[in-house]
């Protein structure tokens, strides 16, 4: 028994020495692979894009309110009866259009019987001014008194003033009578009914019978801080500044107008001034009260050297890129900037023409780090999609 055993260590033995052999074989073979797989990671993928010159707008942004060009609360100038409304609410009037009607039978009576008063006191003129003739020839045979010619000529000028006072009442009546007819003061949009047809409305109420807003044009009021003045008040002696208004989350473009001037004081709370612009609104996207981002063009770099806004990192010793080497490796490449502006920045040095730049994925890179392009060559001026 114990000699089979020896047999069997033997053989055992005999077996085991191919497979340590290849086991041996097999640990040579790959161990300096496995270790150039741990010094050689792979590429990091990355959007690039390349350094380019282009023409940059300049702009100031603030937050402003949508105001009416014109606002009129158009109310009664007479007492009466409101008999009908001439409007549609929401309707685009012209200045002239008829709004409301007013009950016109007092006024018009008014009107008549100022015009009779002329008429009688008229005809009573004509009649003195006949006595002053007459007496005028009469006097110098002594025929009439000099007293009963003054008092004639008095008489006539009395008449003449009274028919003049006459007038007067007409034209008063006859305005009276105008205002019975409500028509609207300026080109706007009717606004909500405030009184019903059938009230009774008065010269002395201040509701209104409609709101009237004019809407095209269109005014924005915003603010700007008092250091940025300066700027706009040197591009405002230029020429024309243009203003284009944005909706509350800056993403939609709401019209385009021109800054009109700026307030004459400045906000001590605030530190602000405020600035006025207007609008053609032809599309009706602006009204009155609402709140709206106004971005003023103050300038345009011409030429400019500029990078993605996203190449732009910011480090303990001030802005950076990674610059992509000719090797695929990446070296930080510290920046002096510009302005910003619509996703591109300034380089004022730091970076050549066609040098390209990574624009994602910066959070896995550091010098020396090889990269691997997206997309290959990209438009420079095309913001890149962010990385998940």
């Amino acid at each position: 028994m114990k000699e089979f055993s020896t047999l069997q260590k033997r053989a055992l033995a005999v077996g085991l020495a191919p497979a340590l052999l290849v086991i041996a074989w097999r640990t040579l073979i790959y161990k300096p692979a496995d270790a150039a797989t741990r010094t050689s990671p792979p590429a990091i993928a990355v959007d690039t894009a390349a350094a380019n010159h282009t023409d940059v707008p300049i702009y100031l942004q603030g937050l402003g309110t949508v105001q009416a060009f014109y606002t009129v609360t158009v109310t009664a100038r007479v007492d009466g009866e409101l008999q009908k409304i001439g409007f549609t609410e929401g309707q685009e009037v012209h200045k002239g259009d008829l709004l409301a009607q007013i009950d016109p039978r007092p006024n018009q009576a008014a009107y008549e019987q100022a015009v009779a008063t002329k008429a009688k006191d008229a005809a009573m003129l004509e009649n003195a001014r006949r006595d002053v003739e007459r007496y005028a020839l009469l006097q110098p045979q002594e025929l009439a008194s000099k007293q009963t010619v003054d008092t004639a000529q008095a008489l006539f000028n009395q008449l003449k003033a009274q028919v003049q006072v006459d007038q007067a009442l007409i034209d008063n009546a006859r305005t009276q009578l105008d205002y019975t007819r409500i028509t609207s003061p300026i080109n706007g949009r009717t606004g909500i009914r405030l009184v019903d047809p059938g009230n009774i409305v008065h010269a002395a109420g201040t509701a209104g019978i409609v709101v009237v807003t004019q809407v095209q044009p269109i005014s924005v009021i915003f603010t700007l801080p008092e250091e940025d003045l300066s700027i706009v008040g040197a591009a405002l002696a230029a020429g024309p500044v243009q203003v284009t208004t944005l909706s509350r989350d800056g993403k939609t473009e709401l019209d385009q107008g021109t800054l009109a001037l700026i307030d004459n004081e400045i906000d001590q709370t605030t530190g602000t001034a405020k600035l006025k612009a207007t609008f053609a609104n032809t599309r009706n996207t602006l009204w009155p009260g609402q709140y709206v981002n106004a971005r003023v063009l103050v300038r345009t770099e011409r030429n400019a050297l500029t990078l993605p806004t996203s190449a732009v990192q910011l480090g303990p010793n001030g802005p950076f890129t990674y610059v992509v080497k000719s090797d695929s490796t990446v070296e930080v490449r510290p920046l002096t900037l510009g302005d910003e502006s619509g996703g591109l920045t300034v380089i004022k040095s730091g970076i050549a023409l066609n040098e390209r730049v990574v624009t994602s994925n910066q959070y896995r890179l550091q010098s020396g780090v090889h990269v691997r392009d997206n997309a290959g060559a990209a438009d420079p001026n095309k913001a890149p999609a962010k990385a998940s």
